[in-house]
Formats: C-alpha cells, structure tokens, sequence
C-alpha cells in the first residue's frame, strides 16, 4: 500500500486509554456531584482534570495526521491530568480518614480485575451508584493508575513510530522526492 502525505488515523473511540479516561470522567462527574460540595474549588478541579485527560487524548488524536509532536504532548497532557485527578482522589480520602487500598488487599485486586474486564461506562455508573464514597475514591484510583499505565504504553509506542516513520515533514519530503524519481 502507498504511504500518504495524510493518513487516516484510527478511531480514538477504540483507543483502551480513551475508554478508561470516558469512564473516569463519568465516575468524577458523579462522585462531584454527590460527594463534593457546591462551590469548592476542588469540583471544578476534579471535573477539569478528568476532562482533560479524555479530551487531550481525542485532540492529540485528531493532530496526529499532521503532528506527531502534538500528539506526543497532547497524550502527555492527558497523563498529567489524570495524575492531577488521581492526587485529588487520594486527598478526599486522606482529609476525611477514609482508608485507601493497600497494594495487595483484596478490593485493590478485585477493581484491577473489573478495570482490567471492562471499559463501558454503563458498567461502571451501575456499580458506584451503589457505593459509598470511599470505595468510588479508591475504585477510581485503580482505573486512574490503569489508565496512566495505557498511556504510558500509548506515549512508548508514539516515540517508537517517530523513531522509526519519522513525523510529517519527513513523509512530505520522502513523498515529494518519490514521486520526481517516478
């Protein structure tokens, strides 16, 4: 197949690291909602954070035609959001003496399993609706901490495609130069 000057990017729907960051939003909008209270700034923060950990990764998608740069950083964006989220989650827990998974307990397990089972958000909204505050702390904080591992993976996997396709101006020029040699 010829290579071409802008190729058609897959869907960022079915990126694993947008799923669980739509999941994570849902959750953060609900959990502001019921947990949090009106005016504290740390809603918006929340409901920014986990909005901008799903939106950066559709926009670095949506570059990624053209700029593998603004891709790379717009992912990186996404990560640092979440990792923003993630201090905020594990604030209300720590500011309300509410216990926080340690690594091996069994509900840290267990919610790495779910998270590891499924990314629909219907799954998710019909589990927390349910839960107390606490646990819809920690269960987002494992869908987080998996969600940063995905874009960590997604971030290797860009440097490696630069690395080895190189970015825009390199496919115009090689393109350009293929198509005088013919």
């Amino acid at each position: 197949m010829a290579e071409e000057l802008i190729p058609h990017r897959g869907n960022y729907k079915k990126l694993l690291s947008y799923q669980k960051a739509d999941v994570i939003f849902c959750i953060t909008y609900y959990f502001v909602e019921h947990y949090l209270q009106r005016g504290d700034r740390t809603c918006d923060q929340m409901i920014q954070a986990a909005r901008s950990g799903k939106q950066n990764i559709i926009e670095g998608c949506a570059a990624s035609s053209t700029s593998a740069k603004t891709e790379i950083k717009l992912v990186n964006v996404a990560k640092a959001s979440l990792q923003e989220l993630l201090e905020d989650y594990e604030d209300f827990l720590k500011t309300r003496g509410f216990r926080q998974w340690e690594e091996n307990s069994t509900e840290l397990q267990a919610m790495r399993e779910l998270g590891r089972q499924h990314n629909d958000v219907q799954f998710f909204m019909d589990m927390i609706r349910v839960r107390p505050p606490e646990v819809i702390a920690n269960m987002c904080i494992v869908l987080i901490k998996q969600a940063d591992y995905l874009l960590f993976r997604q971030l290797q996997r860009l440097e490696n495609d630069f690395l080895n396709k190189g970015g825009f101006t390199e496919r115009m020029y090689r393109l350009r130069s293929n198509n005088r040699k013919s």
